[in-house]
């Protein structure tokens, strides 16, 4: 769809709503000529942080068993 620049001062937020809706770019002319184009974005959906590290931490060794190491207390 196309539209001059004038009429797109005035109608819009019908336009916007509409290419949000039906997902039908609108492009916008000054004096004829294609000057910008309204096209709808994509709503991303956000991903749920329980479980976004799952499989990315690899364990070698037992992770309970004691160093070996004695610690002393600071005076």
């Amino acid at each position: 769809m196309k539209i001059a620049a004038g009429e797109f001062k005035t109608k819009r937020l019908k336009l916007m709503g509409n290419v949000q809706k039906y997902h039908k770019d609108t492009i916008i002319t000054k004096d004829g000529k294609p000057t910008a184009q309204l096209t709808a974005v994509e709503e991303e959906i956000p991903k749920p942080l329980f479980g976004f590290l799952k499989n990315s931490v690899v364990i070698t060794e037992d992770i309970v068993k004691l160093i070996g190491d004695k610690w002393s207390r600071l005076p």
